[in-house]
């Protein structure tokens, strides 16, 4: 951001509502942004107290209180899914821009109404798909539009990690992935892969998958899926995810007709291969853990401060979540989803 961005950002009442693991990043990440005035809503105490404490943020157990006496410029939901919706719904009626994290919900109920408000009120909402803003996302995204792996034929995109490690401070048991009332499983929360896909080619128009536990966890949501994708142009794709892989994997594969691009997230490499040429090419994409959560919020504060449109706005997050539960449905169902 410029200056004057900060400047005025600076000056931003910010409420969050959720004070887990992704609240509190974010909250530290506003503050080394420079916000002062940061609030916090859980109806766990427990989960208050370490910001409070750390950041000497204002806590609230009740989100209909601090909206009332916060008046927040901007409020991030970073509560579970079944509650973004009807919560990003309420900070938009106390007039605040909303950043809300992925996914956008677990169902497509009042998504709609979601998205006609915002437009109405002219606030701009955000979703977090921080992968989005990831160097080497970015590169292989410049990569397919430069034309540099020719007409893309089909694209492979995998992630994988054994949820106890996920947040290793936490009972991975009370995580909302591990639980289906929550909004878990993790087609839902690793739906970055499919976000970033429609990124690059646009939305599908047919979904096939196979989804399940598998493991032994403690869970009652599926822990393991593969999702076959048909996109416009005859592209295909496919992802796999997981939490039940004890190493941690995240790739994404882009062929085409003259040469192939390859992200490794975990080696913060981006390989291209093209067909005039006689091997790969490596392209050092080094990223730091938290570096996407910080240009993320970055990205959504400038937004905010020039009335711009986010990257990830209400209608991308809107197609990823009918792909994530059309990916559900054929599973469960044993078929092929068709989407409009």
């Amino acid at each position: 951001m410029t200056e004057d961005v900060f400047s005025e950002a600076r000056h931003y009442a910010v409420l969050v509502v959720g004070s887990g693991s992704i609240g509190r990043r974010h909250m530290r990440n506003l503050r080394s942004l420079g916000i002062q005035q940061i609030a916090v809503a859980d109806p766990d105490p427990e989960q208050l107290e370490p910001m409070v404490v750390e950041l000497g943020v204002t806590a609230y157990s009740d989100f209909s209180e601090a909206l009332e006496k916060v008046r927040p410029d901007v409020v991030f939901v970073c509560s579970p899914p079944v509650f973004h919706v009807p919560q990003a719904l309420d900070a938009l009626a106390a007039g605040a821009h909303v950043f809300i994290e992925k996914p956008l919900s677990d169902s497509c109920e009042r998504v709609d109404d979601l998205i006609t408000e915002a437009r109405r009120a002219e606030r701009v909402v955000q979703v977090g798909y921080n992968l989005r803003f990831h160097p080497g996302y970015q590169r292989l995204a410049r990569l397919v539009e430069e034309g540099a792996a020719g007409r893309i034929l089909w694209a492979s995109a995998e992630v994988g990690q054994y949820l106890p490690d996920w947040r290793p401070w936490q009972d991975y048991r009370h995580s909302y992935t591990a639980r289906r009332e929550l909004g878990g499983g993790i087609i839902l929360d690793a739906s970055h892969e499919l976000d970033y896909l429609i990124g690059l080619l646009g939305r599908p128009t047919e979904i096939a998958c196979m989804a399940g536990t598998v493991s032994d966890l403690d869970v009652d949501v599926e822990d393991c899926a593969t999702i076959l994708l048909r996109f416009p142009g005859r592209v295909l794709a496919d992802v796999h995810m997981d939490f039940v892989q004890r190493s941690y994997s995240r790739s994404c594969k882009v062929v085409g007709e003259k040469g192939t691009i390859i992200w490794d997230f975990a080696a913060g490499k981006v390989r291209v291969f093209r067909s005039e040429s006689d091997g790969w090419e490596i392209l050092p994409v080094p990223c730091g853990p938290n570096d996407t959560y910080v240009e993320e919020v970055r990205h959504f504060l400038k937004c905010v401060a020039e009335s711009g449109e986010p990257i990830v706005d209400l209608e991308q997050a809107a197609a990823v979540l009918k792909a994530a539960l059309a990916a559900k449905s054929a599973a469960r169902n044993g078929r092929v989803e068709l989407l409009s």
